[in-house]
C-alpha cells in the first residue's frame, strides 16, 4: 500500500528534527515533507503525535479543517492516518470520532459533542454487519430491493439532517463485502444470498449518494483491489470492533484525504509525461522512430500502449497532458506524427517541453505556460535520478515512484489517486482542449502589437445569467477549486449554494466566455447576499473566476453586469470584502480598480479590507467583450 511514495530515510531522526525546528513554519514544513513518504501504521501514529505537539502553532501556518467520523464500529485508530494523509495535501485536519455506535444520537441531539465540534465534513463509516438487513436466502429480488432500499432511505434521512443542522459536506463509505459463500459460485444468482444482498445495498447506496450530492468513499473497491484480508480482520472485529484492519489504516486515511482534498480544490490538474522509456520503449535519439518499442507484438510494446491509452482517457475526463523530456524537440514532435502505433497525438499535449534543460526548470515553465500552480502537476518519469531531482527542487510537484516493469506504470499512477474527482461536468470534459486553446491564445498575444489589439482579435463573447440547476455542479466545483481569483476564499457545498439561492434578495450570476479559439465554458460565478438591516445594500459573498481567463477583461465586464443587475433589483450600494491569502494576491487591487472605495465597516478579520460601491457613481468599464444574455 502507498507504493507510489518513496520510503523515508532515517524517519525517527527526521521526525525529531522537525519537532525541534526553530519556527512554527519550519516545523509544519518539515512535517509536511515527512508525510510525503510511505509510512507504516506505527510511523503514521508517530507523525500524528508530532502534529499534536505543535497543534496550536500549526494554526499560524495552515488553516484547520474539521472532520467528524460517525461510525457504527470503532474508528479512532483511523484518525491518525487521515490526518497524516491530509497533511500530505497541506491540509491540517482536526478529527472528531463519535462514541461507538452513537452516530444517530449525535446527529439528532443539538447539544451533542458533534454539534459543538461543528464539522465542515462528516464521514459516515457504517460497518457492513450493522448496515445489512436480515434477509432470508429464499427472498425474492423485489423483497431484497425493498429491504436494502429501506436501509438507504434511512441513511439518506441522516445525511439530510446532518446537512440541515450542521451545514457539513457528507461522505459515506461503501460496504466491505465480508460475507462468506453460502451457495459458492451460485451466490451471484441468488437474490437472497448474503454476498448478493451486500452488492445490492452498495448499488442503492451509490445511486442515492449521486442523487443527494454525497461523496462516496469506495473502500469496497479498494478491498477488492488489495484483497479482502488486507482490509478486514475477523479477529479484530470481534475483539476491538474494528471493521477496518489497522494495517489498512494508512490507505483508508489516504482515500479519505483524497476526497477532502478534492472538496478543497487540491486534486491535481495536469499529467506531465517523460518520453523515452515512459511513453515508449527505447531512446529516441539512439534508436530513431522506427526503433522505438511501441505497439502489438511484444509485451513491453503493449504495456507502453497501455500508458498512452490511460493518459488519453485522463485527457478525455479533463486532465491536462504535457511533455517534459530531454530530447531533440523536432524529433520528439515527429515521433507523435510519424509512428503508426502512437495513441497520443501532438494535439493531445497542451504544453510540449523537449530540450536538454533541467527538468525541474522545464516543469516550472510548463506551469507558467498553462497558468496553473506547480502543485497541479504530476510528473511521470521512469528515471529514478530525474524523479529524485524534481522532488528535491520542486517538492510540491507530485512524482510517483514507478516499478521496474512498465506493465505496472498505469496501475501505480491510478493507485496514487492524484486526480480524485467529486463531480464530472461538461467543463471537465472540455478542460484539456481549453488549455490547448489557451496556448494558441498566448501565441497570438505574442504576435499582437498591443494588449488592446490582442483582446480585440480574440472576438470574445460573454454569456451570463442566474445559475440554472444544470450549472450547480460546475459552480460548486469552481467555488471549491479556485485559489487565486477568490476575494473571500469561502467554500460551499452544492446544498449550501442552493439554500442561498432560495434566500430572498440574493443575486447570483454565472459567466461563460468564448472567443475565436473556442468555448472556455462556465469560468466565473458571483453570489451576492442582502445585508441584514440595510435596505438597498447587497454584499459580494463569493466571486470566483478560473485562472484560464485571467487578463481577458472578464472581471470588468462581470462587474458591469452585476451593477446593472443590482440596479434592476433596487440596490443602491454593493459591499465587498478582500481577505488576503498566499494565493489570491493577484486580485489584491481588484475592488479599487473596479471603482470601489475603502469603507469603514464592521470586520471580524483584522487582515481583511472592506470596500463599498455606490451604484449612482459607478462608471461602466470599457471592455472588448460582447454580451449574450443566457436564456433559461
Amino acid at each position: 500500500m502507498l507504493d507510489w511514495l518513496p520510503y523515508p530515510h532515517d524517519f525517527s531522526a527526521q521526525l525529531r528534527d522537525a519537532v525541534r525546528a526553530d519556527s512554527a513554519a519550519e516545523r509544519v514544513g518539515r512535517l509536511i515533507a515527512l508525510s510525503q513518504y510511505r509510512l507504516d501504521f506505527l510511523q503514521t501514529i508517530q507523525l500524528n503525535r508530532a502534529m499534536d505537539t505543535i497543534l496550536l502553532q500549526a494554526g499560524e501556518v495552515l488553516p484547520h479543517y474539521r472532520l467528524a467520523i460517525l461510525g457504527s464500529a470503532t474508528v479512532e485508530h483511523l484518525a491518525p492516518a487521515i490526518r497524516v494523509a491530509a497533511l500530505r495535501r497541506q491540509l491540517w485536519v482536526d478529527v472528531y470520532c463519535c462514541g461507538y455506535g452513537q452516530y444517530r444520537q449525535e446527529i439528532m441531539d443539538p447539544g451533542s459533542a458533534l454539534h459543538r465540534f461543528a464539522p465542515q465534513t462528516i464521514l459516515f463509516s457504517i460497518a457492513t454487519m450493522h448496515a445489512v438487513p436480515a434477509v432470508e436466502p429464499a427472498a425474492t429480488a423485489d423483497e431484497v430491493d425493498r429491504l436494502t432500499g429501506g436501509v438507504v432511505e434511512d441513511l439518506k434521512s441522516l445525511w439530510r439532517r446532518a446537512r440541515q443542522d450542521l451545514g457539513a459536506a457528507i461522505i459515506h463509505q461503501t460496504l466491505l463485502n465480508v460475507t462468506e459463500p453460502l451457495f459458492g459460485s451460485f451466490d451471484r444468482l441468488v437474490p437472497g444470498s448474503p454476498w448478493r444482498v451486500v452488492e445490492r445495498l452498495n448499488h442503492f447506496l451509490a445511486e442515492t449518494a449521486s442523487a443527494e450530492g454525497v461523496s462516496l468513499l469506495d473502500i469496497a473497491r479498494a478491498a477488492q483491489r488489495d484483497g479482502q484480508d488486507s482490509w478486514f480482520d475477523a479477529a479484530r472485529m470481534l475483539q476491538a470492533k474494528q471493521e477496518i484492519a489497522p494495517q489498512s489504516a494508512p490507505m483508508y486515511g489516504e482515500l479519505v484525504a483524497r476526497l477532502l482534498g478534492a472538496h478543497r480544490g487540491k486534486s491535481r490538474k495536469c499529467l506531465v509525461l517523460d518520453l523515452d522509456n515512459t511513453l515508449w520503449g527505447g531512446v529516441l535519439g539512439d534508436d530513431g522512430v522506427t526503433g522505438l518499442v511501441l505497439g502489438q507484438g511484444s509485451a513491453a510494446g503493449e504495456a507502453y500502449l497501455g500508458v498512452q491509452r490511460y493518459a488519453r482517457q485522463l485527457k478525455e475526463r479533463g486532465i491536462i497532458l504535457a511533455v517534459c523530456s530531454k530530447n531533440d524537440p523536432v524529433a520528439a514532435e515527429e515521433a507523435f506524427s510519424s509512428h503508426p502505433e502512437m495513441i497520443l497525438k501532438r494535439s493531445d499535449i497542451a504544453a510540449f517541453m523537449a530540450n536538454w534543460d533541467d527538468k525541474a526548470q522545464n516543469l516550472e515553465a510548463i506551469a507558467g505556460q498553462l497558468n496553473i500552480g506547480l502543485d497541479s502537476l504530476v510528473f511521470l518519469d521512469d528515471n529514478p535520478v530525474e524523479r529524485a531531482r524534481v522532488r528535491e527542487a520542486l517538492p510540491v510537484v507530485a512524482v510517483p515512484e514507478l516499478p521496474d516493469d512498465v506493465s505496472g506504470y498505469v496501475r501505480r499512477l491510478a493507485d496514487a489517486g492524484y486526480f480524485e474527482a467529486i463531480s464530472f461536468t461538461m467543463e471537465d470534459q472540455q478542460r484539456a482542449s481549453q488549455y490547448s486553446q489557451n496556448v494558441e491564445r498566448e501565441s497570438m498575444r505574442g504576435s499582437a502589437q498591443s494588449v488592446d489589439e490582442f483582446l480585440q482579435g480574440l472576438q470574445m463573447f460573454v454569456q451570463y445569467g442566474p445559475f440554472a440547476a444544470v450549472d450547480l455542479p460546475r459552480v460548486t466545483q469552481l467555488i471549491n477549486k479556485t485559489n487565486q481569483f477568490t476575494p473571500t476564499t469561502r467554500r460551499y457545498s452544492a446544498e449550501q449554494i442552493a439554500n442561498y439561492l432560495s434566500t430572498a434578495g440574493t443575486i447570483n450570476l454565472q459567466f461563460r466566455l468564448r472567443d475565436r479559439f473556442g468555448d472556455n465554458g462556465l469560468v466565473s460565478a458571483m453570489l451576492m447576499l442582502p445585508v441584514e438591516g440595510a435596505a438597498g445594500c447587497i454584499e459580494i459573498d463569493t466571486w470566483v473566476m478560473s485562472c484560464r481567463v485571467f487578463g481577458r477583461q472578464l472581471e470588468y465586464e462581470a462587474m458591469n453586469i452585476a451593477v446593472e443587475t443590482a440596479r434592476c433589483n433596487g440596490i443602491r450600494e454593493i459591499i465587498a470584502t478582500y481577505i488576503p491569502t498566499q494565493k489570491n494576491s493577484v486580485i489584491r487591487d481588484l475592488y479599487p480598480k473596479l471603482g470601489f472605495r475603502a469603507a469603514n465597516l464592521p470586520n471580524q478579520n483584522p487582515e481583511a479590507s472592506r470596500w463599498s460601491l455606490l451604484l449612482s457613481e459607478y462608471i461602466p468599464c470599457a471592455t472588448h467583450i460582447t454580451r449574450e444574455v443566457r436564456r433559461p
